[in-house]
């Protein structure tokens, strides 16, 4: 039946053996939304992605996935979208009305009822074009949705190209405060409902998370600190944090990608994994491998771990998605591979 790991695998062969022929160039959009208790908010701002200005479906959306965390309150909404209308659906304008910010609660840092909305290129596109789009986002969310408020970064963030790590430290995203006190890029100061948004650009950001078997949150923070890539034996590409979930600890892992222009085709338990946008080449951290070492860290302080979450699809998966399920004009994807609503 839909929604089953055999249905999933049957499909997923189908997906990776079938070739492209679209001709369109694609970007993805990881909505991170502060909401994920109540399902029907959800699905709906997912199915709002799907609608054109004349609030009929686009042939050239689909939302692949949908990961739903109850202990975070946070959402993921994997959107795959042609260039041309990635920017035009109106999702995150829903959103604003759906979200308020001064009763919201979880473990989860957040700043925004739309906390992110980074585009990544797919295919046929750069990541500054990604930075274009992100930039006409963020103008007509504080154009139409009074009291919204924006940063930016990465590619569209100019001059500067300012990392998501490097603006939410300058912004205190780590610990909630007075809203009026933060500085937005774009609109007026936040207002409390609808909070502050990141929007931005960069090469794809694939999210992993680890679950240790211990309630130990000191224990869990070393090993996310000593897995970071800004860490001297750290995995390059990879952010790390550590966060109570239920009833244990989760390492949560941002996997950036990077570009290296000797990247080759590797297996899944290399340590680090290859693919292409443009004719360029790009790397990023085997999930596998990322695992096993959170694994040994665990170990070497007397902690198991209980498993590995990837949250939506590597690179090459959001792609290959992407492009079957414009191609099939499938545009409730995530139902197909079943949601994850934890």
């Amino acid at each position: 039946m839909p929604g089953t790991a055999a249905h999933f695998s049957l499909l997923w062969r189908k997906i990776t053996m079938s070739s492209s022929r679209l001709g369109l160039s694609l970007a993805a959009c990881l909505l991170n939304i502060s909401e994920a208790r109540r399902k029907c908010v959800v699905e709906n701002i997912a199915k709002a992605a799907l609608l054109g200005e004349n609030g009929q479906k686009h042939p050239e959306v689909s939302v692949l996935n949908i990961f739903s965390d109850q202990d975070y309150n946070r959402s993921v909404i994997t959107i795959a979208a042609s260039v041309d209308t990635l920017g035009k659906n109106s999702a995150a304008l829903f959103l604003l009305q759906s979200i308020d910010m001064e009763v919201q609660e979880g473990i989860h840092p957040c700043l925004g009822a739309v906390d992110l909305i980074p585009i990544h290129p797919l295919s046929g596109i750069g990541v500054e074009e990604c930075g274009s789009v992100a930039r006409n986002i963020a103008e007509t969310l504080v154009q139409h949705i009074p009291g919204s408020s924006v940063f930016l970064f990465g590619e569209a963030d100019l001059p500067g190209k300012r990392s998501l790590v490097q603006r939410r430290k300058e912004l205190g995203w780590f610990t909630r405060r007075d809203f009026n006190a933060l500085k937005p890029d774009l609109g007026a100061a936040p207002a409390r409902r609808c909070g502050l948004t990141g929007v931005g650009a960069s090469l794809y950001v694939m999210n992993c998370n680890v679950t240790i078997d211990c309630q130990d949150l000191a224990a869990g923070k070393e090993i996310a600190g000593a897995i970071r890539g800004s860490s001297a034996s750290g995995l390059k590409g990879v952010l790390a944090m550590a966060f109570p979930h239920d009833g244990k600890i989760e390492i949560a892992c941002n996997v950036e990608s990077f570009e290296d222009q000797k990247a080759t085709e590797t297996s899944e338990d290399s340590q680090y994994l290859a693919y292409s946008v443009l004719g360029n080449h790009f790397s990023y951290v085997s999930p596998h491998y990322l695992e096993a070492q959170i694994k040994k860290l665990a170990s070497d302080r007397g902690i198991g771990t209980i498993g590995r979450a990837l949250v939506g699809f590597t690179p090459e998966g959001c792609k290959n998605c992407a492009e079957y399920a414009i191609r099939e004009s499938i545009g409730e994807f995530w139902k197909m591979r079943g949601g994850v609503f934890m």
